[in-house]
C-alpha cells in the first residue's frame, strides 16, 4: 500500500526542498521505495527529464535522492517567471501558456486534474511519496483554487507536516499563526511540525517546542540544526547562489535578473582550487578574474539590457584586453553575439537588438523550445560530456566554424578566432569531471580533481544522517496516510 506525507512550510525558503531530499534518502536507506512530488513549483532553474519535459531542479535532486530518473510527473506545474508580473506556465513538462499572475490565479483550479493525474502515476507501486508544498499555507488569501499547498492536500487527502524556519526568527508565531488562520478542514490535515535551520544549542528551544505543541495540538518531530554542507548540493533558488572561495583560479559570474539553469556553476564551486564569485548588480566585474561566465537567462534581451546598465559590457571588454577568457552558456551565449532577432515578439515587442559583439554569430528567436538530454564530445580532447539543452532560438554565423562541442554528430557552440570567447547551448557540462579539468587546462587555468557526482551522492547520504539524527522519522512515517 502506498502512503504519502506532505511537507509544507510556515513560510518561503524554510528549507523544504532540502529536507524532502534528506527524508527521501533516509527512507531509501531503510529499504523503502520512495518518490518525490511537488504539485507546483516556481523556478527558472529547470531540469530536463528523460521523458522529454522540464521540471524544477529541486525535484530532480529529490529524484536522485530516491535513486530515480527525473520524470515530468514529479512536478506537473512549473512556473518560470519572465517578468515581475508574469510567468511561463509548464504543465506536465510542456509549455501551457504565458500568464500574468492575476490571470493565473483565476485559472489554476483548471490545473488540479492534471496535478492529481500525475500524482496518481507517481504513487503507483511506491511505498512512500513525499510531497513538497510551495510558499506557505498561511497565505489564505490565495486559498481559492490552490494546488500548491492545502488545496492539493485536501483534494488528495494527504496528511501534512509543517516546517518552521528558526533562522529568520519568530518561528513560534510562524507555526502558531498558521494554525490560527487556517480553515478548519485544512488545519485538520496537519499532524505534526518540526523546526529547521537551528544554530547553537537546540535544548534552548525545548520550551518553544512545548509552547507550539500546546497551542496547536500538533506532534513535535524535532529541531533540525543548520546543515553546513548544503552548499555542496545543487541550488534551486537564485537567492541560494553564493560566492565560494576555494582557490586561486577565479571565475566571476554576473547575477542576471532572470538568471536560469545556474546549476552549471555547482560543479565549479565544489572543485578544489576554484573560487566562484557571484557579482551582484551595482558591482563591477572583477579585474583579476581568470574566466567570466555569462549564465543562462529566461529573458535574454531584457537581461542584456540589464547587463549593459551595470556597465558590465565595459568591464568585459577590459577583462579581454587583459587576456581573460569569457564563456557564455545558453542565454549568455546569445548575448555574446552580434545581434539578437526577435521578429515574432517572443520575449516582448518584436525587435532586433545589438549583442555584445564578442562572437560573430546572430541569434534568431523562434517559438519552439528545444528540450533534450544530450551526450556531447569536447572536440579538442575527445572527452565525453553529458548535459541538457533547454532554449529557444537558433544561433548561426562565421564563429560557429570554431565549434568546440559535437552532439550526436552535429557541431555545437562557437568561439572567437583567438579562442578567448566561447559560447554554447549545453547546460550541465561542468558536471563531467574529465571535461571540466580539460576545459580549464586549455585556458591555462588550474583546478584539482573532484568526482562531482560522488560528492553530491555522499552529501545526500550525509544529509539523510543529519535529518535522521534530529528528526523523528518513525513518527513522520506514522503520520503518512494511504493514497
Amino acid at each position: 500500500m502506498t502512503k504519502a506525507i506532505m511537507i509544507q512550510g510556515a513560510g518561503s525558503n524554510v528549507g523544504k526542498s532540502m529536507l524532502v531530499a534528506g527524508i527521501a534518502r533516509a527512507c531509501v536507506r531503510r529499504g523503502l521505495s520512495v518518490a518525490p512530488f511537488k504539485p507546483q513549483n516556481m523556478s527558472n532553474n529547470a531540469a530536463v527529464t528523460a521523458d522529454g519535459g522540464e521540471i524544477g531542479r529541486a525535484q530532480a535532486l529529490q529524484a536522485l535522492a530516491c535513486g530515480l530518473e527525473p520524470l515530468v510527473d514529479m512536478n506537473p506545474v512549473l512556473l518560470k517567471p519572465e517578468s515581475e508580473i508574469g510567468a511561463q506556465v509548464i504543465v506536465q513538462g510542456k509549455r501551457f501558456a504565458t500568464m500574468k499572475a492575476r490571470d493565473y490565479g483565476t485559472q489554476k483550479a483548471r490545473l488540479l486534474p492534471p496535478v492529481l493525474e500525475s500524482f496518481g502515476r507517481i504513487a503507483r507501486g511506491r511505498d512512500l511519496v513525499i510531497i513538497e508544498g510551495a510558499g506557505s499555507p498561511a497565505e489564505v488569501n490565495l486559498r481559492a483554487g490552490d494546488i500548491a499547498n492545502m488545496g492539493f492536500a485536501v483534494a488528495a487527502n494527504v496528511p501534512v507536516a509543517l516546517i518552521g524556519d528558526i533562522d529568520r526568527g519568530g518561528v513560534i508565531a510562524q507555526i502558531v499563526g498558521t494554525h490560527a488562520v487556517l480553515p478548519d478542514a485544512d488545519r485538520a490535515l496537519i499532524r505534526a511540525f518540526a523546526i529547521n535551520k537551528f544554530r547553537g544549542d537546540p535544548t534552548l528551544f525545548t520550551d518553544g517546542m512545548d509552547i507550539i505543541a500546546d497551542r496547536t495540538g500538533w506532534a513535535p518531530l524535532g529541531i533540525i540544526p543548520w546543515f553546513a554542507d548544503a552548499w555542496k548540493l545543487p541550488a534551486e533558488d537564485v537567492m541560494d547562489i553564493t560566492s565560494r572561495q576555494g582557490g586561486k583560479t577565479r571565475i566571476a559570474v554576473p547575477r542576471l535578473n532572470r538568471i536560469a539553469n545556474f546549476d552549471d556553476l555547482d560543479p565549479l564551486s565544489s572543485t578544489p582550487g576554484i573560487s566562484v564569485e557571484i557579482i551582484d548588480a551595482g558591482r563591477p566585474l572583477p579585474g583579476d578574474a581568470d574566466l567570466i561566465i555569462i549564465p543562462g537567462s529566461k529573458s535574454t534581451i531584457a537581461d542584456l539590457a540589464h547587463f549593459r546598465a551595470q556597465g558590465w559590457d565595459i568591464d568585459l571588454a577590459a577583462h579581454l584586453r587583459r587576456g581573460g577568457h569569457v564563456l557564455g552558456i545558453c542565454g549568455g551565449y546569445q548575448m555574446l553575439g552580434a545581434q539578437i532577432i526577435d521578429a515574432e515578439g517572443i520575449e516582448g515587442p518584436p525587435s532586433r537588438v545589438a549583442g555584445l559583439g564578442l562572437l560573430d554569430v546572430v541569434t534568431t528567436m523562434k517559438p519552439e523550445k528545444r528540450l533534450a538530454l544530450s551526450q556531447a564530445t569536447f572536440l579538442p580532447t575527445g572527452d565525453s560530456v553529458s548535459g541538457y539543452e533547454i532554449h529557444i532560438g537558433d544561433t548561426t554565423g562565421p564563429d560557429c566554424v570554431n565549434a568546440w562541442l559535437s552532439i550526436d554528430g552535429r557541431s555545437e557552440g562557437a568561439a572567437s578566432p583567438d579562442g578567448k570567447v566561447m559560447g554554447c547551448y549545453l547546460h550541465g557540462l561542468f558536471a563531467a569531471d574529465a571535461f571540466r579539468l580539460a576545459f580549464l587546462e586549455r585556458l591555462g587555468l588550474q583546478a584539482g580533481a573532484h568526482d562531482y557526482a560522488k560528492g553530491v551522492s555522499d552529501t545526500l547520504d550525509a544529509l539523510a544522517r543529519h535529518v535522521e539524527s534530529h528528526m523523528d522519522i518513525d513518527a513522520l512515517l506514522g503520520c503518512a496516510g494511504p493514497v
